[in-house]
């Protein structure tokens, strides 16, 4: 008695997707039309193994009593209907059985997605903008209008598939004659051909070209971005729809202000003696001028904040900050009159001669750099 489990080399816990790839890998390897007309009674074995295995009640049959609980279904009952023909013309051929097809393929398809980058001004994201884009893309043919024909000329439908965009035919194997569905060479599965292309376009329905688009810069974008513009892409084979275009945004960098995130920063040089006095100083911001207040006795790298003077939160309201670095500037070169009036300013605060000593651990430059660098 033949033991279906062990001619499909499985398990009798086997699952039915397990089942049907063992007899797929076995079906090929044993089909006479590859391993030789010897073959043909071991591919039946495994054909019939198959047959029962893979049908619920046949298979729980066969478990309860083997090949004679089966009676006349394992041995006479064929592929057991429609399924298991299926599975054996799908591993040859590719196809379904019966010579059903999916129709003509439509000539338009939609066309690519394309992806462009655009350099802009820390302005631009700051505020907004709307830029101007040159692209090279495929749009509609112009004097076929998409229809790949000649003016004046139509479509004809395939004289060898009938417009069914697929051909039918009669392939023997050990099943006997068998229905194969292929797509249709003449007309590449269309159905119909194209019997005067259009001279501009080849008969593709698309030529390319030059435009120019406008692209709408939301604020808050920064290099990486990727504004999506739909429709915008190339035109498809056949005047089908447009893909999309995205454009990636590249942020020049500015001469004065530095991004981090939605904030900016710059550095506002400052004399030593307007630092020490404190003074009222203008600034020129992306906003316009603005004035800051400068405290008496200002440190260096002290930071002064400007509330909303930052980049707009993307796709939010709001925007940053913009933060002021104070770089006191000590002078290098002095008058004698000015390295006088220094000196009587050091005697007057003690200052002649320094002592040095170290800063307490709380303060200073070192505990300032050992702060930065733990914020990083």
């Amino acid at each position: 008695m033949n033991d279906y489990y062990e001619i499909l080399g499985v398990s009798r816990q086997a699952s039915a997707e397990e089942i049907k790839k063992a007899y797929r890998k076995l079906a090929r390897t044993h089909h006479p039309d590859v391993a030789g007309p010897d073959a043909a009674d071991r591919f039946k074995d495994i054909s019939r193994a198959y047959e029962v295995l893979s049908n619920p009640e046949k298979r729980q049959l066969y478990d309860m009593g083997g090949e004679s609980a089966l009676g006349g279904q394992g041995a006479g009952g064929g592929f057991g209907g429609f399924g298991g023909f299926n599975d054996i013309f799908e591993t040859f051929f590719g196809a379904a059985a019966g010579g059903t097809t999916r129709g003509p393929v439509p000539r338009a398809r939609r066309g690519q997605d394309a992806l462009v980058r655009l350099d802009v001004e820390l302005v631009d994201t700051v505020f907004g903008a709307t830029k101007e884009l040159q692209v090279d893309t495929a749009v509609v043919c112009p004097t076929c209008q998409g229809t790949c024909c000649r003016p004046g000329t139509s479509p004809r439908t395939c004289e060898v598939c009938h417009g069914r965009g697929s051909v039918q035919r009669v392939t023997r194997s050990f099943l006997g004659q068998v229905m194969a569905t292929t797509t249709c060479s003449a007309c590449q599965g269309h159905g119909t051909v194209i019997p005067e292309p259009c001279q501009d376009c080849a008969g593709e329905g698309r030529v390319r070209t030059r435009q120019t688009l406008r692209v709408d810069v939301p604020s808050g974008v920064e290099t990486g971005t990727r504004i999506r513009m739909t429709g915008q892409g190339e035109v498809g084979p056949g005047g089908g729809p447009a893909g999309d275009l995205y454009v990636e945004i590249r942020e020049q960098p500015h001469p004065v202000f530095v991004r981090r995130g939605d904030d900016l920063h710059c550095t506002l040089p400052l004399p030593m003696t307007a630092a020490a006095l404190g003074t009222v100083t203008v600034l020129e911001t992306l906003d316009g001028e603005r004035e800051i207040d400068i405290e008496p006795g200002t440190q260096p790298e002290q930071v002064y904040t400007l509330r909303a003077l930052g980049v707009g939160h993307l796709q939010r309201s709001g925007r940053g900050d913009l933060h002021v670095h104070v770089d006191v500037q000590v002078p290098t070169r002095l008058d004698d009159r000015q390295r006088e009036l220094l000196a009587e300013l050091a005697t007057l605060r003690g200052e002649e001669r320094p002592e040095p000593r170290l800063a307490a651990s709380g303060s200073g430059v070192f505990s300032r750099l050992r702060e930065k660098l733990a914020g990083r």
